[in-house]
């Protein structure tokens, strides 16, 4: 049984709780950056995992100046704690418009950039930005395989040409995720990741046409990361890589992150001699896998047979083996919206949980 997440201060950590480990946290930052050999420079990090000011701290201080988020209440928190380089992946609309440009003139130290794939958000984004008197980057989001958001190569020309036709906006890249890729076996990943790039190169080609400036290329997430990251014209995107979790390490084991989150949850009752129920409920770790979606470091614990809003339901050996109350560890299938339950993490530094990390961009607002 794997004890390296196990805490000596126990009895003071509430359960369900995300423990998270800030030495395994670094390490997975500097083999991000191995990946790249050493160039942070074409790292984009996602923060949609961690949504933390300290986390992306860490990466700031390992030389990561750029970001990619998902929520205007990330991208603030990268402003607050002045990341130099900041996309919001995303295409906004409605109020999400007047939120990023009162963002933008917030954080002036903080270059922001946003996503279109559609000339009426195009010329939203350009009317308001010049009401403010701001002119706002922009990336041509391209639709490489996902089947999500992105222009198809079809749109490209006509897209591109009314975006140089609006004052309010500036086109500055392309923007390709992969999300669709999450094969398994490795050889075929690296064929569908080669044809994702080559979908946004042809994309880069055809707006590069129309413009004298270089633009710049973001492709991929976490299961593409180890391939795109060999390709020097392109920014990577990972983000599950600074906790990991076992969904990822089991399909995707040449990536040898460590895992540097954990669940702590308790025993809160002995149903029967082969069955516990655990303070683990699907508002405690993500539910939208099939179960199981949680991996326990403990051999003794076998098939989940039941969940709900705050029960999880084990099978055992043999229960007589578990006491009430007492503690256990387990890995999320996946972290991303795991962490997005939680308002805090516990930091365990040293086998002590002795501090806490705020989940400030949890919320979909926090102040712009």
């Amino acid at each position: 049984m794997e004890t390296w997440c196990h805490i000596h201060n126990i009895d003071q950590v509430d359960s369900p709780a995300l423990l998270v480990y800030p030495d395994r946290i670094v390490k997975n930052i500097d083999r991000a950056l191995h990946f790249v050999h050493g160039r942070a420079d074409r790292l984009r990090p996602h923060i949609k995992t961690n949504k933390c000011r300290e986390v992306c701290q860490l990466m700031i201080d390992r030389g990561i100046t750029k970001f990619k988020c998902a929520t205007i209440a990330e991208a603030e928190l990268l402003g607050v704690i002045g990341a130099k380089d900041v996309l919001l992946a995303y295409q906004p609309v409605g109020p999400k418009i007047d939120r990023f440009i009162n963002l933008i003139a917030a954080f002036p130290d903080t270059h922001f950039s946003c996503l279109v794939d559609h000339v009426v958000a195009a010329q939203e984004i350009s009317k308001r930005g010049l009401a403010k008197g701001i002119c706002i980057d922009v990336y041509l989001d391209v639709n490489i395989g996902m089947g999500r958001t992105g222009v198809p190569l079809e749109g490209i020309e006509r897209l591109t040409m009314d975006i140089h036709l609006l004052d309010g906006i500036q086109l500055i890249g392309v923007h390709g995720y992969d999300g669709h890729i999450h094969d398994k076996d490795y050889q075929l990943r690296e064929k569908q990741c080669q044809r994702s790039y080559s979908l946004l190169e042809t994309a880069y080609l055809m707006t590069q046409v129309s413009t004298s400036k270089p633009l710049t290329k973001v492709i991929g997430g976490s299961p593409s990361f180890p391939f795109h990251a060999e390709r020097t014209d392109v920014e990577c995107s990972p983000g599950t890589f600074v906790f990991w979790d076992f969904g990822y390490a089991e399909n995707y084991a040449e990536q040898d992150f460590m895992l540097a989150a954990v669940l702590l949850t308790r025993v809160v009752s002995i149903v029967d001699h082969r069955h516990l129920c655990l303070d683990l409920g699907y508002k405690s770790v993500a539910c939208e896998s099939p179960q199981p979606r949680v991996k326990f470091f403990d051999p003794r614990i076998g098939e989940i047979k039941m969940q709900s809003e705050e029960h999880l339901v084990v099978e055992v050996t043999d229960s007589a083996q578990f006491n009430i109350g007492e503690a256990l560890y387990a890995v999320p299938r996946h972290i991303c919206p795991t962490v997005a339950c939680y308002g805090e993490l516990q930091v365990v530094n040293g086998r002590q949980a002795d501090q806490t990390w705020t989940v400030y961009a949890r919320n979909k607002k926090i102040n712009y």
